[in-house]
């Protein structure tokens, strides 16, 4: 989905939760597991290149149990250029999931902070997510707040 090295120089002891002393990192998400960028291979191949042929849009990343080859938690930070803002960029972390087997362990927290710093590195202007109330504790914990005066209001289509 994207190059993998843009991970590397991200700094944990910057994070909102502090992963590093738990002794989690991109490069240590636990015991077989590995984060990395989604790849063509871990869905769909037609819908892996449309949202490939976007770049600087989609950054999806993966935390694989390499000994189970399973995909065992996800998040996307999805880039949108604003037209206000001097074409500033714009976060949205979504799709936020980790498998029931392996909740406990701080994956949620790490595929979360790790899209929160890089969405810094590359120079978003801010960074905001929609969630259900009860979640709301859980992202606090990273920074995220309520603003006044801002609402989010849906309107799902049923096909």
């Amino acid at each position: 989905m994207f190059d993998q090295d843009i991970l590397k120089d991200i700094d944990f002891s910057k994070g909102e939760c502090r992963l590093h002393k738990r002794g989690l990192s991109i490069d240590n998400p636990g015991d077989n597991l590995l984060l990395r960028p989604l790849c063509s291979d871990d869905y769909e191949k037609e819908r892996f290149h449309a949202m490939k042929s976007c770049p600087g849009t989609y950054y999806i990343i993966v935390v694989e149990d390499t000994e189970l080859a399973k995909i065992v938690a996800c998040g996307t930070l999805f880039i949108e250029q604003k037209f206000i803002h001097e074409i500033a960029i714009r976060g949205r972390v979504e799709d936020i999931v980790v498998d029931d087997s392996c909740r406990g362990r701080g994956l949620g927290k790490l595929v979360v902070e790790t899209l929160l710093l890089l969405s810094e590195k590359l120079g978003c202007y801010k960074t905001s997510l929609e969630c259900k109330d009860p979640l709301l504790p859980f992202y606090s914990q990273f920074g995220f707040k309520k603003e006044n005066q801002q609402n989010y209001l849906c309107k799902r289509f049923f096909h």
